[in-house]
């Protein structure tokens, strides 16, 4: 007997894979392998002098340890920024959670420039570091800054629905049973949120480490003290050194990918201990 198969309203398997394979193609695999492609242009001997002069080297080390550092922090912050906004209630808490999103919506050179004014020596907030002898603005402090700024809400946003999933009634139990606040906390609620608080850091390090609107007003850009490395690929660009700029790309595509790639495994694993704890 012929069963007939009721056709589906959505699309099929077939033709969704399809779509989504030569979408990414399209969008990602293919700018991405032109990069590699064209930094191919250069010998080694010039590669590796253009990956690995002083300058550039100097805003590798910018790049990525203050993106590394802010992502730190929106995951501490971030994570309490969320707990708030889910376990309390009180007056202004939809406008709250309203600005949480300001930096998603702010054009980034907007940032910039508000962040600039506002932390220059003679800014509002500059000022009375200024008094302590402390510069922000066009200094590494002022990246880092610029960077928090921007991915606070990627953390925010990602541990914030997997906490309202969080059955209060768990924090009961174990409340029951003799455990402290703190021991709840580490022993009970974390576990549960430290995949999506890894996704959240994951998400805002992705963000920060290839910042550039935001950051290059604040930065100052002065070379081997506040000189971003988005900032160097563009002035390679500017100077139609095309290859230079994509072999710097390069670098900062793979070690971005490892880094991300370490985030997933370590997250990947945390899902499975937690699974296998319940």
């Amino acid at each position: 007997m012929t069963v007939l198969r009721k056709a589906g309203v959505l699309p099929g398997f077939n033709f969704t894979l399809g779509f989504t394979l030569a979408y990414l193609g399209l969008i990602v695999l293919i700018p991405l392998a032109a990069a590699f492609i064209k930094t191919t242009t250069l010998s080694w001997g010039d590669f590796w002098a253009t990956v690995t002069s002083e300058r550039v080297v100097a805003s590798y080390r910018l790049s990525f340890g203050t993106a590394l550092a802010a992502a730190a922090v929106n995951a501490v912050f971030g994570l309490l920024v969320a707990w708030v906004l889910v376990r309390y209630s009180f007056p202004g808490k939809r406008l709250v959670d309203a600005l949480v999103d300001i930096p998603f919506a702010l054009p980034t050179a907007v940032a910039g420039i508000a962040l600039t004014a506002v932390y220059a020596e003679n800014g509002w907030i500059g000022k009375w570091f200024a008094a302590l002898g402390v510069k922000i603005a066009f200094t590494p402090l002022g990246v880092f800054i610029a960077l928090v700024f921007v991915g606070l809400p990627f953390v925010v946003r990602t541990v914030q629905p997997v906490l309202e999933d969080l059955e209060f009634e768990v924090e009961e139990a174990a409340a029951s049973l003799g455990a402290n606040r703190a021991q709840t906390f580490l022993m009970i609620i974390l576990p549960h949120l430290l995949p999506a608080l890894l996704t959240g850091f994951a998400l805002s390090f992705a963000r920060a480490v290839g910042e550039y609107g935001s950051v290059v007003f604040i930065a100052g850009n002065v070379p081997l003290v506040s000189e971003i490395t988005p900032l160097i690929i563009i002035t390679k660009l500017e100077q139609y050194d095309y290859a230079g700029a994509t072999a710097i790309a390069v670098v900062m595509l793979v070690a971005s990918f490892a880094l991300l790639l370490a985030i997933n495994l370590l997250q990947a694993w945390t899902q499975r201990r937690g699974s296998k704890g319940i």
